[in-house]
């Protein structure tokens, strides 16, 4: 058993490695000057991993350039899009759970569809109907598509779902209305769940890509994911700023990720045996 617990340990640190490198060379690649970035990929080597000359040029480039904007409207963007759809997809999550009205299983079907299709199947249309409503170019444009998130909502249902009615029938003996059993009972109930989908939310915003590049072109609203391509021109890619931008597109959610996972997993966990 021993013999086996360590080779285990062994695979596990392993592949923790092999998905651990790339990131590890692209912060590294970071803080390299950019003429150096790809010139110890071959043959592999100690520089390749650790750089033999550190600059914080990249870091700070990137400030003093628009892709500082760039981070402040994903940031902008991404809690919006978390606070006011975690209000949108926990009242639909409750009314899906706990109400009773017609057609209640053909919605939550629905529902489970659409997190089914590709966004990239509805950009193209959903653009048509955001330049209708003269939604270019602005934070509401960006911010809406993300608010409704249907496997958000399959997540916070499924957890209401494992609440016992008894404490809602015994709330509405008490004279609570459907609103107030919501705030006080359910919401306060499910904090994994609600971190859960705040983290779906956020992912799903954070790193989005076609959406932005559509519906936001001017500069005034580019987003992190879509303004590192500026450092990419016909005659030059400036490819220490653009390790730069990376990094700091992934750092921002892994720590929120690193900080919030318990809670994701307790909600997993929670949900995983629920019909």
């Amino acid at each position: 058993m021993t013999d086996v617990s360590y080779t285990r340990k062994f695979f596990i640190v392993l592949v923790a490695l092999i998905f651990f490198l790339p990131l590890w060379w692209l912060a590294v690649s970071s803080f390299r000057p950019s003429d150096s970035i790809f010139r110890y990929l071959s043959p592999i080597g100690i520089y390749t991993v650790w750089p033999d000359e550190w600059t914080l040029r990249n870091i700070v480039g990137i400030w003093d350039s628009p892709f500082g904007l760039a981070i402040w409207n994903s940031i902008i963007v991404s809690v919006i899009t978390v606070v006011v759809g975690l209000a949108l997809c926990s009242t639909a999550a409750f009314a899906l759970a706990v109400l009773e009205f017609p057609f209640r299983n053909a919605v939550f079907v629905v529902v489970t569809i659409s997190f089914l299709i590709p966004f990239d199947a509805i950009a193209v249309p959903l653009y048509s109907i955001m330049r209708m409503l003269g939604l270019q170019d602005s934070y509401t444009g960006l911010i809406l598509p993300g608010i409704g998130d249907g496997l958000a909502v399959f997540l916070l249902r499924q957890f209401f779902l494992g609440i016992p009615k008894e404490i809602r029938e015994a709330a509405i003996v008490d004279g609570m209305g459907w609103f107030r059993i919501y705030y006080s009972i359910y919401l306060p109930l499910s904090v994994p769940a609600m971190m859960s989908a705040a983290l779906i939310l956020f992912v799903f915003q954070w790193h989005a890509y076609l959406w932005p590049l559509l519906i936001a072109p001017g500069a005034d609203y580019k987003v992190a994911a879509v303004a590192i391509a500026q450092f990419s021109t016909a005659n030059e890619t400036d490819y220490g700023l653009m390790f730069a931008g990376a990094l700091f597109i992934a750092v921002i959610p892994m720590a929120i990720l690193t900080i919030l996972q318990r809670y994701y997993s307790a909600s997993i966990a929670a949900t995983g045996s629920k019909e």
